[in-house]
């Protein structure tokens, strides 16, 4: 038992020595999960309150602290102010390529798109093989007007990984170089990977529509619809198709739910207004363009319609108003210098009236009504001379327009027969020829390529959702897309006696 109890003690020299314990080093990233905590739940105050304890405890070089401080400070608005601390980041890591996307994304955001390709050029260099890089490059290429290059990166893009940011950037630059083929491809193409987008669906119905494919753009239409029946672009692409057949009340029912969720829209006033002004509604009609007017003061479309409807009024100064505005936003549509010629004319400023007429024949080579007025009104005035001479370019037109099956508005055969019978020409072989199915048909005006007789009430409409859904912006879509609404009319003729009564009484009006 003694034996047993007896234990061998360990020498001073046989101990092991005791670890130091370690300092207490301060922990930089300790409040890391914190700060994303408050970041995450959208909690910006008591977020920035963690981040100024912990860069006041690391003495500024916590790169967590910074690079959230910096996307709060970008949530705000503060641009610049975020650009100094993403760029601190990117010092305090040089070789992190998250942090050199922020840096470019922020010299994006204040529109130096060139210093942003830089940088991001620099971190393709970290990884090549970033979709994300290379689909910004393409849009900071967009921007710079490089096309070739914006659709080089775009497509590195969609090979990296198939996705439909970038095809609505690719189609969108596809639409502002003409190629409309190739932006449908491309979007039917991004319809595959995402067929529930309503984006998608709307942009490509409204260029069916555009291209005049109805049955299709129904289809997409509906589709956006069916996905999202609030869809305002959906909603407004699918009131023009009605407008366009003359189905108001539908077209307003549906302007009514897309009003609803974007009360404040220019382009659905604007066509809310022509609504009015097919049912003959005029008061409503101004009321509401003078609204969508109110929303885009310098939106020549909005004037434009204005002015027609006060000239179906019979307020030639309000109309002549609303016009010379409308002319000086933009320079290059004759119809307009011929609504103002209409105008001036029962203004009786006969020369400013002649002078509008020929800007508008030398803004369009294929619309006859332009001649045929400006021929009424210088028989009117005397000039049987210079109203032979339209008369005849008149004819010239119609014989070039008759080529491609264009039918022609009943009124304005009715009056070119007139006006050639006071000019002692006979009747002309060009209106003789006219089939009585046609006469019958009750057309908007002269529908043939170049022409833009019709008032712009749903091309507006189709240009700012194609420009919203698809980034394409044109001054105005082709005429077949047009709401049919009441033409500019051409100008009664006056009786050669000037002590008879029958002088210019209305302005004339066809059926729309």
């Amino acid at each position: 038992m003694a034996e047993d109890s007896l234990k061998t003690l360990p020498t001073e020299s046989s101990r092991k020595p005791r670890a130091k314990k370690a300092p207490e080093l301060p922990i930089l990233e300790r409040r890391n999960w914190l700060i994303h905590l408050h970041y995450v739940r959208k909690d910006y105050e008591a977020c920035k309150v963690v981040i100024k304890e912990q860069l006041q405890a690391t003495e500024g070089v916590c790169e967590y602290a910074v690079y959230v401080q910096a996307l709060i400070l970008r949530l705000e608005g503060k641009i610049q102010e975020s650009l100094e601390l993403f760029q601190t980041c990117a010092i305090l890591n040089p070789t992190s390529q998250d942090n050199l996307k922020q840096v470019a994304r922020s010299l994006f955001l204040l529109g130096k798109h060139r210093a942003a390709v830089e940088v991001y050029n620099e971190a393709a260099r970290l990884n090549n093989k970033d979709w994300e890089i290379c689909h910004n490059l393409g849009v900071c290429y967009l921007y710079l007007k490089d096309f070739a290059k914006s659709k080089e990166q775009l497509n590195l893009a969609l090979q990296m990984h198939r996705q439909e940011l970038s095809s609505m950037v690719l189609g969108k630059i596809q639409l502002m170089e003409g190629e409309t083929d190739s932006a449908i491809q491309t979007y039917l193409q991004a319809l595959h990977l995402s067929p529930e987008s309503t984006e998608l669906l709307t942009t490509l119905g409204l260029l069916y529509l555009q291209n005049g494919f109805y049955q299709k753009a129904f289809e997409y239409l509906g589709n956006a619809l069916t996905y999202d029946p609030t869809n305002y672009k959906g909603i407004l692409a699918a009131g023009c198709m009605m407008q366009s057949h003359g189905d108001y009340d539908v077209a307003l029912s549906k302007y009514r739910v897309a009003a609803a969720s974007v009360p404040e829209s220019s382009p659905l006033w604007n066509n809310i207004g022509m609504c009015f002004y097919g049912k003959k509604k005029y008061v409503a009609a101004i009321s509401c363009l003078k609204r969508a007017l109110y929303f885009s003061p310098f939106d020549w479309r909005v004037l434009y319609n204005l002015g027609l409807v006060h000239l179906s009024m019979q307020q030639y100064a309000s109309a002549f108003h609303f016009l010379s505005a409308a002319i000086s936003l933009h320079h290059g549509n004759a119809t307009l210098y011929m609504l103002l010629a209409v105008a001036l004319t029962y203004l009786d400023d006969t020369e400013n009236a002649k002078n509008s007429y020929q800007q508008a024949a030398s803004l369009d080579q294929t619309d006859p009504l332009v001649n045929l007025n400006f021929s009424v009104l210088l028989y009117n005035q005397g000039d049987k001379k210079g109203a032979l001479s339209q008369y005849q370019e008149l004819e010239r037109k119609v014989n070039c327009l008759r080529d491609t099956g264009t039918e022609f508005d009943p009124e304005m055969v009715d009056m070119a027969q007139k006006l050639g019978a006071a000019l002692q020409v006979g009747e002309s072989l060009v209106w003789t020829k006219q089939n009585k199915d046609q006469k019958a048909k009750q057309k908007a005006g002269v529908k043939g390529p170049g022409t833009e007789q019709t008032p712009l009430g749903s091309n507006q409409a189709l240009g700012r959702a194609m420009s919203s859904a698809a980034g394409y912006s044109k001054a105005a879509l082709p005429a077949g897309s047009s709401a049919p609404v009441s033409k500019p009319p051409s100008l009664p003729l006056e009786p050669e006696d000037p002590s008879s009564s029958g002088s210019a009484t209305e302005f004339k009006r066809g059926a729309s």
